[in-house]
């Protein structure tokens, strides 16, 4: 057997340790494929509620990528990326759990950092900036929020009305006034302090 196939085999019995259902069924939270998304990594892991032991998955999904890379790496750069490439794939599709896993990002990003942990490190802050992003998107701006007075309006049910009040994320504003007046303040701050600038 050539060591290229046997740091694959490695890399793939590393890969295909389901540390996500295991920490969780240790936890006291069940089979983790039974809720969300029915992943074993640390995005559905966190669905538990327990950002620790999201956390702790997340770390150790990303310590058996690393790892597969550094024990390949004794036989050679070949076999170093035929460990992590199967260290990948046994994450993804476990032969202990019928070929279901997770999505096998953050075992790739343990290759990455072993391989090249420069890249690897770009590659973490573009994703955490893309997410934060996305997290940014689907929050509405408020100018787009109904006022209160638009968002208090009756509902006809059975003959009789009854009014309904339609309740909004508690980190924004209730009422479009408010909004304004910030936005309103703001934008005269800024113009004041482009006037001084102009002066000096």
């Amino acid at each position: 057997m050539t060591t290229p196939i046997l740091a694959a085999i490695i890399g793939y019995l590393l890969g295909s340790i389901p540390f996500g259902l295991v920490a969780s069924r240790f936890a006291g939270h069940g089979d983790i494929r039974r809720i969300g998304s029915g992943n074993i990594g640390a995005t559905n892991v966190l669905r538990t509620g327990s950002k620790g032991l999201a956390a702790m998955t997340l770390l150790l999904d990303v310590g058996k990528g690393w790892a597969a890379v550094a024990i390949g790496r004794h036989w050679g750069e070949p076999a170093a990326l035929a460990a992590g490439l199967c260290a990948v794939l046994g994450h993804m599709f476990p032969v202990w759990l019928g070929f279901r896993g997770g999505k096998g990002v953050a075992t790739a990003l343990g290759v990455l950092a072993a391989l090249a942990w420069p890249i690897a490190l770009s590659a973490a802050m573009i994703s955490m900036a893309i997410l934060e992003g996305s997290c940014r998107a689907s929050v509405p701006h408020p100018s787009h929020l109904p006022s209160r007075v638009e968002r208090e309006g009756r509902a006809q049910q059975g003959g009789e009305g009854q009014r309904v009040t339609q309740t909004c994320s508690p980190f924004l504003p209730e009422d479009r006034a408010a909004v304004d007046d910030r936005a309103h303040n703001a934008a005269a701050h800024r113009a004041t302090v482009e006037r001084r600038v102009f002066r000096l």
